[in-house]
Protein backbone atom coordinates (compact mmCIF):
# COMPACT_ATOMS: atom_id res chain seq x y z
CA UNK A 1 0.00 0.00 0.00
CA UNK A 2 1.32 3.39 -0.96
CA UNK A 3 1.41 5.92 1.85
CA UNK A 4 -0.68 9.05 1.09
CA UNK A 5 2.21 11.16 2.49
CA UNK A 6 4.64 10.17 -0.30
CA UNK A 7 3.11 12.40 -3.07
CA UNK A 8 3.19 15.34 -0.64
CA UNK A 9 6.83 14.71 0.25
CA UNK A 10 7.71 14.34 -3.41
CA UNK A 11 6.01 17.68 -4.22
CA UNK A 12 7.84 19.42 -1.39
CA UNK A 13 11.18 18.00 -2.59
CA UNK A 14 10.52 19.18 -6.14
CA UNK A 15 9.58 22.67 -4.90
CA UNK A 16 12.75 22.94 -2.79
CA UNK A 17 14.88 21.81 -5.71
CA UNK A 18 13.26 24.35 -8.04
CA UNK A 19 13.77 27.23 -5.60
CA UNK A 20 17.41 26.20 -5.10
CA UNK A 21 17.97 26.23 -8.87
CA UNK A 22 16.55 29.74 -9.19
CA UNK A 23 18.68 31.01 -6.31
CA UNK A 24 21.85 29.59 -7.87
CA UNK A 25 21.02 31.21 -11.20
CA UNK A 26 20.45 34.60 -9.60
CA UNK A 27 23.68 34.41 -7.66
CA UNK A 28 25.52 33.53 -10.85
CA UNK A 29 24.01 36.54 -12.65
CA UNK A 30 22.02 34.32 -15.02
CA UNK A 31 18.54 35.00 -16.34
CA UNK A 32 15.65 32.62 -15.94
CA UNK A 33 14.65 33.66 -19.46
CA UNK A 34 16.40 31.23 -21.84
CA UNK A 35 16.36 33.83 -24.61
CA UNK A 36 18.08 36.52 -22.50
CA UNK A 37 21.76 37.29 -22.97
CA UNK A 38 24.16 37.92 -20.10
CA UNK A 39 25.60 41.42 -19.98
CA UNK A 40 27.97 43.12 -17.57
CA UNK A 41 27.09 46.67 -18.70
CA UNK A 42 24.69 48.79 -16.71
CA UNK A 43 21.77 50.38 -18.51
CA UNK A 44 22.24 54.14 -18.76
CA UNK A 45 20.10 56.20 -16.42
CA UNK A 46 17.55 58.31 -18.27
CA UNK A 47 18.39 62.02 -17.97
CA UNK A 48 16.14 63.96 -15.64
CA UNK A 49 14.32 67.05 -16.83
CA UNK A 50 15.08 70.10 -14.66
CA UNK A 51 11.95 71.60 -13.15
CA UNK A 52 11.73 75.34 -12.54
CA UNK A 53 11.32 76.02 -8.82
CA UNK A 54 7.88 77.15 -7.78
CA UNK A 55 7.69 80.85 -6.96
CA UNK A 56 6.70 81.89 -3.46
CA UNK A 57 3.46 83.64 -2.60
CA UNK A 58 3.18 87.35 -3.43
CA UNK A 59 4.32 89.77 -0.73
CA UNK A 60 1.40 92.15 -1.20
CA UNK A 61 -2.18 92.22 -2.35
CA UNK A 62 -2.28 93.76 -5.82
CA UNK A 63 -3.48 97.38 -5.86
CA UNK A 64 -3.20 99.11 -9.27
CA UNK A 65 -1.57 102.51 -9.56
CA UNK A 66 -4.10 105.08 -10.83
CA UNK A 67 -3.37 106.19 -14.38
CA UNK A 68 -2.81 109.86 -13.44
CA UNK A 69 -0.14 108.69 -10.98
CA UNK A 70 1.45 106.51 -13.68
CA UNK A 71 1.65 109.50 -16.02
CA UNK A 72 3.15 111.72 -13.33
CA UNK A 73 5.71 109.07 -12.28
CA UNK A 74 6.99 108.89 -15.85
CA UNK A 75 7.07 112.69 -16.07
CA UNK A 76 9.00 113.07 -12.79
CA UNK A 77 11.51 110.44 -14.02
CA UNK A 78 11.88 112.48 -17.22
CA UNK A 79 11.48 109.36 -19.37
CA UNK A 80 12.67 109.78 -22.95
CA UNK A 81 12.96 107.62 -26.06
CA UNK A 82 16.44 106.35 -25.11
CA UNK A 83 15.39 104.90 -21.76
CA UNK A 84 14.98 101.28 -20.68
CA UNK A 85 12.33 100.93 -17.99
CA UNK A 86 11.76 98.14 -15.46
CA UNK A 87 8.64 98.02 -13.30
CA UNK A 88 9.22 95.83 -10.24
CA UNK A 89 5.88 94.41 -9.17
CA UNK A 90 4.23 95.28 -12.48
CA UNK A 91 0.67 94.06 -11.84
CA UNK A 92 -1.50 94.46 -14.93
CA UNK A 93 1.39 96.10 -16.81
CA UNK A 94 0.05 99.64 -17.02
CA UNK A 95 3.37 101.41 -16.28
CA UNK A 96 5.51 99.56 -18.90
CA UNK A 97 2.66 99.74 -21.43
CA UNK A 98 2.16 103.49 -20.90
CA UNK A 99 5.90 104.12 -21.18
CA UNK A 100 6.11 102.16 -24.44
CA UNK A 101 3.06 103.93 -25.88
CA UNK A 102 4.14 107.45 -24.93
CA UNK A 103 7.90 107.28 -25.49
CA UNK A 104 8.46 104.24 -27.72
CA UNK A 105 10.91 102.73 -25.22
CA UNK A 106 11.68 99.13 -24.27
CA UNK A 107 10.04 98.24 -20.97
CA UNK A 108 9.97 95.15 -18.77
CA UNK A 109 7.53 94.28 -16.02
CA UNK A 110 8.39 91.74 -13.33
CA UNK A 111 5.73 90.12 -11.17
CA UNK A 112 5.65 86.97 -9.04
CA UNK A 113 1.96 86.31 -9.72
CA UNK A 114 1.34 84.41 -13.00
CA UNK A 115 -2.22 85.75 -13.17
CA UNK A 116 -0.89 89.32 -13.26
CA UNK A 117 1.55 88.34 -16.03
CA UNK A 118 -1.32 86.88 -18.04
CA UNK A 119 -3.32 90.09 -17.65
CA UNK A 120 -0.32 92.27 -18.51
CA UNK A 121 0.42 90.34 -21.71
CA UNK A 122 -3.22 90.63 -22.77
CA UNK A 123 -3.16 94.38 -22.08
CA UNK A 124 0.08 94.80 -24.04
CA UNK A 125 -1.47 92.99 -26.99
CA UNK A 126 -4.55 95.22 -26.86
CA UNK A 127 -2.30 98.31 -26.70
CA UNK A 128 -0.21 97.09 -29.64
CA UNK A 129 3.15 97.25 -27.81
CA UNK A 130 4.16 93.59 -27.58
CA UNK A 131 7.23 94.37 -29.72
CA UNK A 132 8.54 96.74 -27.04
CA UNK A 133 7.18 95.35 -23.77
CA UNK A 134 7.78 92.04 -22.02
CA UNK A 135 6.58 90.64 -18.70
CA UNK A 136 8.58 88.19 -16.61
CA UNK A 137 7.05 85.87 -14.02
CA UNK A 138 9.87 86.16 -11.48
CA UNK A 139 10.67 86.91 -7.87
CA UNK A 140 11.96 90.48 -8.17
CA UNK A 141 14.46 89.82 -5.36
CA UNK A 142 16.09 87.25 -7.65
CA UNK A 143 15.79 89.27 -10.87
CA UNK A 144 18.39 91.08 -12.95
CA UNK A 145 17.64 94.60 -14.15
CA UNK A 146 21.09 96.16 -14.50
CA UNK A 147 20.31 97.53 -17.99
CA UNK A 148 17.53 99.75 -16.61
CA UNK A 149 17.81 103.52 -16.83
CA UNK A 150 14.44 103.97 -15.07
CA UNK A 151 12.92 101.76 -12.34
CA UNK A 152 9.36 102.14 -11.07
CA UNK A 153 7.95 100.69 -7.85
CA UNK A 154 4.73 100.35 -5.93
CA UNK A 155 5.73 98.13 -3.01
CA UNK A 156 5.43 98.25 0.75
CA UNK A 157 8.09 100.34 2.54
CA UNK A 158 9.76 97.30 4.12
CA UNK A 159 10.05 95.71 0.67
CA UNK A 160 11.59 98.91 -0.71
CA UNK A 161 14.20 98.79 2.06
CA UNK A 162 14.82 95.10 1.42
CA UNK A 163 15.26 95.83 -2.28
CA UNK A 164 17.49 98.88 -1.78
CA UNK A 165 20.91 97.07 -1.75
CA UNK A 166 19.94 95.20 -4.89
CA UNK A 167 19.02 98.44 -6.64
CA UNK A 168 22.27 100.12 -5.62
CA UNK A 169 24.43 97.14 -6.60
CA UNK A 170 22.81 96.51 -9.99
CA UNK A 171 21.92 99.94 -11.31
CA UNK A 172 24.34 102.35 -12.95
CA UNK A 173 24.92 105.80 -11.44
CA UNK A 174 22.34 108.21 -12.77
CA UNK A 175 19.56 105.62 -13.03
CA UNK A 176 16.24 107.12 -11.93
CA UNK A 177 13.94 105.37 -9.46
CA UNK A 178 10.32 106.38 -8.90
CA UNK A 179 8.10 104.94 -6.18
CA UNK A 180 4.38 105.35 -5.76
CA UNK A 181 3.43 105.99 -2.12
CA UNK A 182 6.38 104.54 -0.21
CA UNK A 183 9.93 105.64 0.53
CA UNK A 184 13.19 103.70 1.13
CA UNK A 185 13.93 104.31 4.76
CA UNK A 186 17.31 106.00 5.30
CA UNK A 187 17.71 106.69 1.58
CA UNK A 188 16.00 110.06 1.38
CA UNK A 189 14.37 110.92 -1.94
CA UNK A 190 15.68 113.68 -4.17
CA UNK A 191 12.12 114.81 -4.67
CA UNK A 192 8.65 114.08 -3.28
CA UNK A 193 5.45 115.20 -4.92
CA UNK A 194 1.72 114.90 -4.26
CA UNK A 195 -0.72 114.06 -7.04
CA UNK A 196 -4.44 114.70 -6.74
CA UNK A 197 -6.50 111.68 -7.80
CA UNK A 198 -10.29 111.42 -7.55
CA UNK A 199 -10.51 113.81 -4.65
CA UNK A 200 -7.60 112.15 -2.83
CA UNK A 201 -3.83 112.51 -2.87
CA UNK A 202 -1.06 110.11 -3.87
CA UNK A 203 2.62 110.50 -3.03
CA UNK A 204 5.46 109.99 -5.52
CA UNK A 205 9.11 109.68 -4.43
CA UNK A 206 12.07 110.11 -6.79
CA UNK A 207 15.75 109.10 -6.42
CA UNK A 208 18.83 109.14 -8.62
CA UNK A 209 21.36 106.35 -8.06
CA UNK A 210 24.60 107.96 -6.78
CA UNK A 211 28.08 107.06 -8.00
CA UNK A 212 29.20 106.05 -4.50
CA UNK A 213 26.25 105.04 -2.31
CA UNK A 214 27.03 105.33 1.41
CA UNK A 215 27.69 102.08 3.24
CA UNK A 216 24.56 102.31 5.40
CA UNK A 217 22.37 102.19 2.28
CA UNK A 218 24.19 99.18 0.83
CA UNK A 219 24.59 97.19 4.05
CA UNK A 220 21.06 95.91 4.61
CA UNK A 221 20.97 92.15 4.15
CA UNK A 222 17.92 90.09 3.21
CA UNK A 223 16.77 88.41 6.38
CA UNK A 224 17.12 91.45 8.59
CA UNK A 225 13.89 93.01 9.75
CA UNK A 226 13.53 96.61 8.59
CA UNK A 227 11.48 99.25 10.35
CA UNK A 228 7.98 99.28 8.86
CA UNK A 229 6.68 102.72 8.03
CA UNK A 230 3.33 103.79 9.43
CA UNK A 231 2.41 104.78 5.86
CA UNK A 232 1.85 101.12 4.88
CA UNK A 233 -1.61 100.57 3.49
CA UNK A 234 -1.08 97.55 1.25
CA UNK A 235 -1.84 94.23 2.94
CA UNK A 236 0.88 91.59 3.02
CA UNK A 237 -0.11 88.02 2.22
Amino acid sequence: MISPQKPLLRSLSNLIAFQTLISLNLLAGCSTNPNATTSTTTDPVAPTVAQAPALRSPDVVYVPTPQPVVDRMLAIANVNSKDVLYDLGSGDGRIPITAAQKFGIRATGIDINPQRIKEANANAKTAGVTDRVRFLNQDLFQSKFSDATVVTLYLLPELNVKLRPQLLSQLKPGTRIVSHAFDMGDWKPDRTEQVEVNGGSSTIHFWTVPANPPANLRAFQIGQRPVISSQASKSTL
